[in-house]
C-alpha cells in the first residue's frame, strides 16, 4: 500500500511533467526519488512526448480552478480588479507555506510574469499556472521544490530569472534599480547559484566555441565566492551609488561567472559598465599591496 509521501512524489510528478498516472508511477518505480524520475522523463524525449499526449486527454487542467484562485486573492475592494496586489500577496504566500522573501519567488514572478513586486496579472497567473501544470494549491506548493533546484542548479533557466528580476523589482517609472534593493536581490540570487551550480565558474572555451563550466563549488578556487559578494556590496556603499541601471545589472552576472579569483582575465577595453571597471580597479590595487 502506498504511502503518504509515495502519494506526494505522484503528485508533483504529475503537476510538473504533465505526465499521465500511469507513466508517473511508472517512472517513480524506476527510478525512486522523484528528481531522478523527473530528469529521466525529461531525457526521454520518447515517453515525454507520448506522456503529453495522453496527458491532454486524460487529464486536462482546470482553468476555472486557476482563476478562482486568482480571484481569492485579488483585491477585494476592487471587483473589476485584473492584479493581485501585495495584501494578496502576503496571503498567498502564507498559504502555500513560503517566506515572502524566498528565492523561490523570484522565479514564480519570471513563470507567472508578474510585472513588479507584489503584483500578479491574472493573464500572467492563468497562463504561467497552466504552463506549470498547476491549477490547485496543493499542486502549486508542490512545484515550489522543482522550481527552486532549477534555479539553483541551471544556468540558462538562472539567467532568465536573474534578468527578468531587474524589471520586476524597479519601482514603476524608474529606469534603474535602487542600490539597496540590488543588494537585497543578489543576496538572494548569488547565494543561491553559487550553492546549486548555476554560477559554476566559466573557464574556457572548447573547439566548437562553447563554454567548459566547472562543477559546483568551483568557483571557491577560481572565481566569484560570498566573501567577494560583500566586497561588491561594500565598494558599491562607498562609492555611494543610488541606483543599478540595467547594463551594469546584467553585465555584473556575465563578470560573476567569468572573472577568475585575481581578476586576471579582466580585459579592461572590453564592454563593461564604468562601476564593474572600478570595482576591479580598486581590487587589483589592493591585491598588489
Amino acid at each position: 500500500m502506498p504511502g503518504k509521501n509515495d502519494d506526494a512524489n505522484l503528485a508533483q510528478f504529475i503537476a510538473i511533467t504533465g505526465a499521465s498516472d500511469t507513466v508517473a508511477k511508472r517512472f517513480l518505480k524506476k527510478y525512486k526519488q522523484l528528481e531522478a524520475a523527473i530528469d529521466a522523463f525529461y531525457n526521454d524525449p520518447t515517453s515525454a512526448s507520448s506522456s503529453s499526449l495522453s496527458n491532454s486527454t486524460s487529464r486536462t487542467l482546470s482553468t476555472a480552478e486557476i482563476s478562482r484562485l486568482f480571484n481569492n486573492y485579488k483585491d477585494k475592494d476592487d471587483k473589476d480588479s485584473q492584479e493581485i496586489s501585495f495584501d494578496g500577496t502576503i496571503e498567498f504566500c502564507q498559504d502555500l507555506g513560503v517566506d515572502p522573501e524566498d528565492v523561490v519567488l523570484l522565479a514564480l514572478a519570471f513563470e507567472l510574469e508578474s510585472p513588479r513586486m507584489g503584483i500578479w496579472t491574472k493573464q500572467g497567473w492563468i497562463e504561467g499556472w497552466k504552463r506549470l501544470r498547476c491549477d490547485s494549491l496543493a499542486t502549486m506548493k508542490q512545484a515550489l521544490p522543482t522550481l527552486r533546484d532549477k534555479l539553483a542548479s541551471n544556468p540558462e533557466y538562472f539567467t532568465k530569472v536573474y534578468n527578468h528580476t531587474f524589471d520586476f523589482a524597479r519601482n514603476e517609472g524608474q529606469r534603474s534599480l535602487g542600490t539597496d534593493i540590488a543588494k537585497g536581490l543578489w543576496s538572494l540570487l548569488l547565494t543561491h547559484g553559487l550553492e546549486g551550480g548555476a554560477l559554476s565558474h566559466v573557464s574556457s572555451t572548447d573547439a566548437n566555441g562553447d563554454v567548459n563550466m566547472d562543477g559546483a563549488g568551483s568557483t571557491a578556487s577560481n572565481g566569484w565566492t560570498a566573501e567577494r559578494t560583500e566586497t561588491w556590496f561594500k565598494y558599491l556603499d562607498q562609492k555611494g551609488l543610488k541606483g543599478i541601471s540595467r547594463d551594469t545589472w546584467q553585465m555584473f552576472l556575465e563578470f560573476v561567472r567569468t572573472i577568475d579569483s585575481r581578476y586576471t582575465n579582466y580585459d579592461p577595453e572590453g564592454a563593461w559598465p564604468s562601476t564593474i571597471d572600478d570595482f576591479v580597479e580598486s581590487e587589483k590595487s589592493k591585491l598588489s599591496q
